[in-house]
């Protein structure tokens, strides 16, 4: 159905904390589900680490009936270890909803904070005070889960305007239903009304802290 909710995944990948983030996007309405960290332990040897990563990430899949997901691009750094071994648990992240069927959508540092804060080069300050405003039945975050739901609310304000703008097939009005794009583009989009709702959640993850709606 075309205003059917549709449960969104965003993704801060980190081979120490992969901050991940669950909303509910309905039309303009964006509600909180669930946020959280995943820790791989740090003594594990580096492809358990990975494998960690990827079978979380699918279970929150799972455990919140997700139907899309959305991951921050990778950041080139100075240290090239450092950023190879991110692009490594960047990798295992998103085979987590890839293997469960979902559709993975990348953006970029920079549009993230654009749409949520409304500035490219916000901080890390600025884009949880935003998510906590957007999203107040979130409470407190961790900058690692702030990051994960913006990126969730960026995927969610995109394909929206997506839908808006994809004309129907025989020429009519705008549709109101749809698919996220994979590779959005464009600049000065406002974030979505927010109107949290109250809904029974499954259980959290056993292995992924978070937090859910009670």
């Amino acid at each position: 159905m075309a205003n059917e909710p549709t449960r969104i995944l965003g993704l801060d990948p980190g081979l120490r904390r992969t901050g991940w983030g669950v909303v509910s996007a309905e039309g303009s309405r964006l509600s909180w589900v669930a946020h959280g960290v995943v820790t791989p332990d740090d003594k594990a040897p580096f492809a358990a680490r990975l494998l960690h990563l990827m079978q979380e990430v699918g279970r929150l899949c799972a455990d919140f009936s997700c139907d899309e997901a959305a991951i921050e691009e990778v950041f080139v750094n100075a240290n090239p270890a450092s950023t190879l071994k991110l692009g490594q648990a960047r990798g295992a992240v998103i085979l987590g909803p890839a293997g469960r069927g979902l559709t993975v959508a990348e953006y970029a540092p920079n549009l993230i904070k654009k749409a949520v804060v409304g500035a490219g080069h916000a901080d890390k300050g600025q884009v949880a005070f935003m998510v906590r405003r957007l999203l107040p039945a979130a409470g407190e975050v961790s900058a690692d889960a702030a990051d994960a739901l913006a990126v969730a609310i960026t995927h969610a304000q995109l394909r929206r305007m997506a839908q808006l703008s994809s004309p129907r097939p025989w020429g009519g009005e705008p549709r109101s239903g749809g698919g996220g794009a994979s590779s959005p583009s464009g600049e000065g989009c406002g974030a979505p009304s927010v109107s949290p709702r109250d809904r029974a959640e499954p259980p959290p993850p056993r292995s992924a802290a978070g937090r859910r709606r009670a």
